[in-house]
């Protein structure tokens, strides 16, 4: 399904004068306070977020997963749904593939219809957590951790192999995650593992292209439950460095043990220039990965505030590889990214407007309640009219909840698919 531009400006049409007056309002109330409303528009229109592949149909469980009617069944037809999103939002204008869930058949047909939904090939994943059919070893206990050389090698072949793929579409990145670890006590010895997974990855690095970046995450727990591998910040700047210049760290907002602070994480890896990627989702417990903004809005608020000081402060910081990583458990899939693109949005245009020279003073002033107000006052700050502002000139939709529920669009994916197509993943 392909919307036309015809379909947004007629749903647009009931809701302009309002969004004018709002916007009017809230453009002159910033501009008086000093703020270039147009430069955070420009920025809002240049934020670009990547859809996993496969985030398009619904998430699961280890206990169960319920599948929503109209899933894409090909790599065709998720890039189709990342172009619906795309042209509601103008804010999903990549899309980050896994391997070997999503293996493009034909290069040149994908890479077609993606450039024909202006869709970029982000960041290329490769998948060692779970065994694969054929393959000749498993990954049981461990990948690039594992004891077996030959288990160690198979892991190491296959982000090559998803490296050679990303290369004819055009990615510049390969994000590797591992779920590698112990389920229990003296099961395995932690420096033997960590020794395993930096030579292996030092094996994956040898052979990155010279114009690529290495995305190393990291995660706690699970699905192990005794011990991580890659378990925290640290250990993933650790092997970033073993690795070179082109290894970073990959922040997950779900990774993270309750309570961490986040912001203060990301602050650190910028200024020693070594994030490379930031996936963005919620949670309540654990790595629940919910719809981003749904639970802790404020916190992403300051991480937002962290990530626009360190794009601003640390030039040697690259330019970060930007994913939605979120399960849709019970939400339309399409729906549940539109409102996590909203959020993200809503939280860096929140951030935009934080006046950091007298954040800094204030700071230097140990004024701790002036600090508290400045941060507050950005946040407190309806910005939603600069979200509509900012798609609204790129001809996407004023609201693309409403508009997306208009143009009836499940319905329409549903007589295109049926009601029984599965989407690749987990």
């Amino acid at each position: 399904m392909k919307i036309e531009q015809n379909h947004i400006q007629d749903t647009n049409k009931k809701d302009l004068t309002s969004h004018q007056e709002h916007f009017d309002f809230l453009s002159n109330s910033l501009t008086k306070k000093g703020v270039d409303v147009n430069k955070i528009i420009s920025k809002l229109q240049d934020f670009q977020v990547a859809i996993p592949s496969w985030a398009l149909g619904a998430g699961g469980t280890r206990f169960g997963r319920f599948s929503f009617y109209g899933e894409p069944s090909s790599l065709e037809q998720k890039i189709q749904d990342v172009g619906v999103l795309h042209t509601l939002t103008q804010t999903a204008g990549a899309v980050s593939l896994h391997i070997p869930w999503d293996i493009p058949q034909d290069y040149n047909a994908i890479k077609e219809i993606a450039s024909g939904l202006d869709i970029k090939f982000d960041a290329v994943n490769s998948n060692t957590f779970q065994d694969q059919a054929n393959a000749k070893e498993s990954y049981k206990y461990g990948s690039l951790s594992n004891v077996s050389q030959a288990v160690r090698q198979q892991a190491i072949q296959h982000n090559l192999d998803v490296i050679n793929i990303g290369n004819k579409l055009g990615s510049k990145s390969l994000t590797v995650w591992l779920a590698d670890g112990s389920c229990f006590p003296g099961q395995t010895n932690f420096q033997t593992a960590l020794q395993n997974t930096e030579s292996s990855l030092k094996e994956i690095y040898k052979d990155l292209p010279t114009d690529w970046s290495m995305l190393i995450e990291y995660k706690p727990y699970e699905p192990n439950f005794y011990s991580t591998v890659i378990q925290d910040w640290g250990t993933s700047f650790m092997l970033a460095n073993a690795c070179g210049e082109k290894a970073f760290s990959l922040v997950d907002l779900g990774h993270h043990l309750p309570n961490s602070n986040i912001e203060q994480i990301v602050s650190i890896l910028m200024s020693k220039a070594k994030l490379g990627g930031f996936h963005f989702n919620d949670s309540k417990y654990g790595d629940d990965d919910l719809t981003v903004g749904s639970i802790k809005p404020y916190a992403l608020f300051l991480i937002f505030n962290e990530l626009v000081y360190g794009m601003e402060n640390n030039p040697a910081n690259p330019d970060l590889a930007w994913m939605i990583d979120a399960s849709h458990n019970v939400k339309d899939p399409l729906e549940d990214l539109i409102q996590s693109l909203e959020a993200i949005q809503e939280a860096y245009a929140k951030a935009l407007l934080i006046d950091q020279n007298k954040l800094k003073q204030a700071q230097l002033n140990h004024d701790v309640v002036k600090c508290q107000e400045i941060l507050q006052n950005a946040y407190r700050t309806d910005v939603r009219p600069l979200l509509e502002k900012a798609r609204l000139e790129r001809g996407g939709a004023l609201s693309p909840i409403n508009t997306y529920r208009a143009l009836d669009v499940r319905n329409e994916l549903i007589k295109e698919r049926g009601r029984n197509t599965v989407a690749t993943g987990l």
